[in-house]
């Protein structure tokens, strides 16, 4: 497909499909294999559950990813698809690849790391931290890639036996939460041979959107002030305090905020304060995220903080350094990608929830203060381009969204009303409502996968709306450089520390149907009155 795309936009039209010497289906056909892919995928719930559980029980941070992406791809490898490991020189990044010849190339993309300090027991309406103080799924991040994994699986059974030529790549989006590696991936080359890219996203309901999303984009700075150290107390003047610059920094900044648009957003945290109060510290940081919902404004506040940094120095006698950590361009997703899965969102629904999938989510809204409604009953609409940008969140995602066409599907697997990166995000995410929210989601990934393989001309317009409207007055420039490298020290130390006694409760599914059942838990547990 890559060779047609240089080709040209106009030649794209004439030759769509017919590069591809495969059996031509009808719309009759074409919806019975698709009806048939859901119910493989429904087949496939049991080792969709499994997976969901091992991943929330291995609760590993960015760049750590090590368990997690050892069990994902043997589980790949085992069914064909071929492993490069490494990519980008993250340990922990990976790309699967598994071909039936000629035909589109779809990418299915997903999360994979968690939260600091959100260990949570699963279907305890309260927190109860399986182990205190370390890293869980307070985003969701462990149903991402086994729904991708269990869709994939029921897409190639269909295209082997049919003889439907495509490829299928797989990928994990590394250290997320840093918002710290698509952009060396898109840097890199990931989606240079790919046609399209489906990414998910764990929600409270089943859906897709089109157009500039709501929400930011982010550059992640670290900055780094070196001066002299001294005895604090006999000879201060001697000193040149690293500590004071970062300091000064902060303050400048903070003054900086009243005159901050309000689609900009800003945080920082200290990452090294000195050493100890009896000496001058002679090295500080800070590390901040600057947000906008325009790629200008991005680069705007990083050019305003790069002088503060500098007066900072200047005011201390000190010299600066800087280190981007990481990248996230704003997100504009996929018309004809949303509007084909979005049908298919229709179809397969959403889950049907029981009396106690209810029973947690009410006591989980009650015990932090929320409505109590439950989980949704009604499917979410298609959601168009947002008519105001509003500030937000930021995804990585944003930067494979403007290398090729994308969209993020959100599936049903947590609870409204929510903290969001908070302890309460895992309480859902290996119960049934994670497990149910997946498999919904599969299918209709499944679904869109086959409608793109056997009518290709839908790969031709995806690239027209993202040729001819997203990117026609707007191109991706790059926040990172050729040099810039990924921080994969970052979390090192957390899970150094935490990672032998959670290892105690990784799930064995030899042993136990569920993990549930592993850690004794009652579905659901609730507080009572």
């Amino acid at each position: 497909m890559k060779k047609i795309k240089l080709l040209g936009l106009a030649l794209l039209v004439g030759l769509s499909g017919a590069s591809y010497g495969q059996k031509k289906y009808s719309p009759k056909q074409i919806e019975a294999l698709k009806t048939e892919v859901a119910g493989i995928v429904q087949d496939h719930h049991k080792q969709s559950q499994v997976m969901v559980d091992k991943i929330f029980s291995f609760a590993e941070l960015g760049f750590q990813e090590f368990e997690s992406s050892k069990y994902l791809t043997g589980i790949l490898e085992s069914n064909g698809f071929e492993i490069k490991h490494g990519f980008s020189g993250i340990p922990t990044a990976w790309v699967a690849t598994w071909s039936n010849g000629d035909g589109p190339v779809i990418a299915l993309g997903s999360d994979v790391d968690d939260i600091p300090k959100a260990s949570q027991y699963p279907g305890v309406a309260y927190h109860k931290p399986i182990v205190e103080g370390a890293p869980g799924h307070g985003e969701g991040h462990n149903a991402g890639i086994p729904l991708n994994i269990t869709s994939a699986l029921a897409v190639k059974e269909i295209m082997e036996r049919e003889n439907i030529g495509g490829t299928l790549v797989l990928w994990p989006g590394i250290a997320e939460e840093l918002v710290a590696a698509k952009a060396w991936f898109a840097r890199d080359g990931m989606f240079d041979d790919i046609d399209i890219c489906i990414f998910t996203h764990v929600g409270n309901n089943l859906g897709v959107s089109y157009g500039a999303a709501s929400g930011t984009g982010l550059i992640s700075v670290e900055y780094t002030f070196a001066g002299e150290a001294a005895h604090a107390a006999g000879a201060p003047w001697r000193g040149r305090s690293a500590a004071d610059a970062t300091e000064l920094m902060n303050i400048g900044w903070n003054y900086k905020r009243e005159h901050l648009s309000p689609t900009k957003r800003s945080h920082s945290v200290i990452t090294d304060g000195g050493d100890q109060p009896n000496v001058v510290p002679s090295q500080a940081s800070i590390w901040y995220y600057f947000r906008d919902v325009k790629y200008d404004g991005i680069m705007d506040m990083y050019e305003q903080a790069n002088e503060i940094a500098e007066g900072a120095a200047m005011m201390t006698r000190t010299s600066m350094t800087s280190k981007i950590m990481g990248t996230a361009w704003p997100r504009h997703f996929n018309k004809v990608i949303a509007e084909t899965m979005y049908q298919n969102i229709v179809q397969v629904g959403l889950p049907t929830w029981d009396e106690n999938d209810q029973t947690l989510a009410k006591a989980l809204q009650k015990e932090l203060g929320s409505e109590q409604r439950g989980l949704p009953t009604k499917l979410d609409t298609l959601r168009p381009p947002a008519t105001e940008l509003r500030s937000g969140g930021s995804d990585d995602i944003g930067d494979v969204s403007w290398v090729l066409p994308t969209v993020t599907m959100r599936f049903p697997s947590n609870i409204p009303g929510l903290p969001g990166h908070h302890w309460a995000n895992a309480i859902a995410m290996a119960t049934p409502i994670a497990h149910k929210g997946v498999t919904a989601g599969a299918k209709a990934e499944a679904m869109t996968i086959l409608d793109f393989l056997l009518k290709p001309e839908l790969v031709d317009q995806a690239w027209d709306y993202f040729k001819n409207v997203q990117t026609k007055e707007e191109q991706y420039k790059p926040m990172i450089s050729a040099d810039d490298v990924p921080p994969i020290y970052l979390n090192e130390g957390i899970m150094k520390k935490f990672r032998p006694e959670m290892e105690k409760f990784y799930y064995d599914e030899t042993k136990y149907d569920t993990y549930l059942e592993q850690l004794g838990v009652t579905y659901p547990t609730i507080k009572k009155d």
